[in-house]
């Protein structure tokens, strides 16, 4: 699943990337307030944590504009004012939940969880499906014919990133940018090892292949 952290504390904004990459997810960090708003009219995000005081643009002015865009990303305000009417205004104005700095990453992680099983209530269980592969992003949980399999969490990244662009070619460049969050050297072999090990995981001991190589172009998943 992928999130938008938008906070101009830079100590925080690092220690909140490290903390949900380490849960699994895919974070996209920014410290300006017209930053994060680019980012959250044009990109999918499962859910944001936006800080109050921004630059260029402050966070609930950032949250009124991508709610007036119809957007309904779930919203957690990260912010250091804590009276009742702070939280009053910060829920009005278009925010799911409201925490106040400084806080536990534990019950931060808990509640980003929370916003997005309530966004699940009354539809689709979220579950990803290939040929006889699922993948359950809210429980982290993958199955293969009924088998539960652990994945490390970068696996687990890459898998989901799969298995939400089925039948589509990811250049090994783009899988970089999401999974790893900055550029490596473009001739290392670092994703070739990752892929290596899915399949190990994933594809060894099946029938069916679900991963492949398209040369010269990247990896696809697909049932065949």
């Amino acid at each position: 699943m992928r999130l938008l952290v938008v906070e101009d504390d830079k100590k925080i904004a690092s220690f909140l990337e490290r903390g949900l990459q380490e849960a699994g997810f895919s974070v996209d960090i920014c410290h300006d307030g017209l930053d994060g708003l680019s980012l959250a009219l044009t990109e999918p995000y499962e859910a944001a944590v936006i800080d109050i005081m921004l630059p260029g643009l402050d966070g609930l002015s950032l949250i009124e504009r991508i709610r007036e865009r119809g957007i309904q990303t779930p919203v957690l305000i990260l912010s250091a004012r804590q009276s009742v009417d702070d939280r009053v205004e910060g829920l009005q104005r278009g925010g799911d939940d409201y925490m106040v700095k400084p806080f536990s990453f534990n019950e931060l992680l808990a509640r980003i969880q929370a916003l997005l099983r309530r966004g699940q209530k009354g539809g689709e269980t979220g579950t990803l499906t290939v040929g006889e592969l699922q993948l359950d992003p809210l429980k982290r949980e993958v199955r293969r014919q009924g088998e539960k399999i652990d994945l490390p969490a970068k696996e687990y990244a890459l898998l989901e990133l799969l298995m939400r662009n089925p039948g589509r070619v990811l250049s090994k460049t783009s899988i970089l940018e999401r999974i790893y969050e900055y550029n490596f050297d473009p001739q290392t072999n670092v994703i070739d090892v990752l892929v290596c090990r899915l399949r190990n995981r994933v594809d060894k001991g099946y029938g069916v292949k679900l991963i492949h190589t398209v040369r010269g172009m990247g990896y696809v998943l697909r049932a065949e």
